[in-house]
């Protein structure tokens, strides 16, 4: 019999359960401010945030707790988005129980995931997909075939029933601390949560056009889909997948995976097997995970024609950076200069400058973008914010030159 996650959880209480403790709770949000501290909400909540801390505290060990209403809104870079922006006391909740169940996690997630974990991410995934590279074809020595797959509609498909159940039998099992009752009756109050039903909308309806329905979660199915924003939302799609991670890397016995989100690598020196391996996996992920490989983005080549991951194209002894970052990288340029010619730029504006100039220069000198970020700058930035700051040595970021004009 299926469970209804929408039940509350009461009927499972257990007298030896304990409340979760307000320590925990003051350190989610210290954690959850830190890099959101000059937001509309955070700045709200901080003004009495011992009194608002205390109350949620309360309001999560009666059993009153419930997520409150998102921010809808869309976002163009690096590609088209709808995001859902948990108030401010949620993603407290989100962090805390994030912060709580991490640990667990990270023993059983395989070697090569890397979303939303300590010390990995795109650079990380992107050299350890050209090791495999490397190293199933002998530095370049023998024949080797890259498949490359994608999940349709991935967030938006994620069924809350399989993600319950799962989450649920794993904190049973793994979870020994006495408040396990009300860190359950948290995660299920945040996975059976439907953002869409309540929620203010930020922006026009035009900004939806050109965005696909399975990538919105005002047209997913019923009972499915997390919203993409949230910490709780991409540590638990992790965890969703973590299956098809254990399905490839043992029962399939595939030595070279690597997974990003729902983007993932297989190396093989057989393209005939990898071929065979298209049908299992898509069957796999139809049903354990109610999950389906996207028909249009199924790659398989030789390692010598390159494999587009993360941003970055990999090829035999060198790693180039996408077009489509190099066009935000232009575009940003263009939009800064735009702000120079308006007018003399203040302080404020000279920082945001550099800031966005100096993370876009942080992404690219990971990989073979010397010329190209010596080039882009010399051909494109306005000569007034050149006046301004001064590249390093090696064009990795800008620095304020000693005399700035007021």
């Amino acid at each position: 019999m299926q469970l209804d996650i929408f039940t509350p959880l009461t009927e499972t209480a257990r007298p030896a359960d304990v409340d979760i403790g307000l320590s925990e709770l003051f350190t989610a949000y210290f954690e959850c401010r830190r890099n959101k501290r000059n937001t509309v909400n955070a700045l709200a909540f901080e003004a009495d945030y011992e009194d608002k801390l205390i109350d949620l505290w309360q309001r999560i060990n009666n059993g009153a707790y419930a997520p409150g209403k998102s921010i809808a809104f869309i976002v163009d870079k690096p590609v088209k988005r709808e995001i859902f922006a948990a108030d401010f006391c949620d993603r407290i909740v989100h962090h805390l129980l994030i912060g709580k169940l991490n640990p667990l996690f990270e023993k059983t997630f395989i070697y090569d995931s890397y979303a939303c974990r300590a010390g990995k991410g795109t650079h990380f995934g992107v050299r350890r997909i050209d090791c495999f590279i490397r190293q199933c074809s002998r530095n370049y020595r023998r024949d080797c075939y890259i498949l490359k797959l994608d999940i349709q509609g991935f967030f938006m498909s994620i069924n809350k029933h399989t993600l319950w159940m799962r989450l649920q039998a794993f904190i049973e099992t793994e979870y020994h601390q006495p408040d396990k009752h009300r860190v359950l009756a948290l995660c299920r109050a945040v996975i059976a949560n439907d953002p869409a039903r309540h929620c203010t909308v930020k922006g026009r309806a035009r900004d939806w056009h050109g965005l696909p329905a399975n990538k919105s979660l005002f047209h997913s199915p019923a009972d499915c889909g997390l919203p993409i924003g949230n910490l709780s939302s991409q540590v638990f799609a992790n965890f969703y997948l973590n299956a098809l991670d254990h399905y490839v890397k043992h029962d399939l016995g595939i030595r070279y995976y690597g997974r990003y989100v729902d983007d993932f690598v297989l190396v093989h020196p057989d393209r005939a097997f990898l071929q065979s391996l298209i049908p299992k996996l898509g069957a796999f992920l139809k049903a354990h995970l109610q999950l389906t490989l996207h028909p249009k983005k199924i790659y398989l080549q030789h390692y010598s024609k390159g494999v587009r991951f993360l941003g970055t194209v990999i090829k035999p002894n060198r790693i180039y950076i996408g077009k489509r970052t190099q066009g935000n990288f232009y575009a940003a340029i263009r939009q800064e200069n735009a702000v120079a010619e308006a007018q003399k730029p203040d302080k404020t504006q000279r920082d945001a400058f550099l800031s966005r100039m100096n993370s876009y220069l942080g992404l690219l000198k990971h990989y073979q973008t010397y010329r190209l970020r010596k080039k882009m700058l010399q051909k494109h930035l306005s000569p007034y914010w050149l006046r301004l700051v001064r590249p390093d040595t090696n064009v990795y970021k800008f620095l304020k030159k000693k005399s700035l004009p007021a």
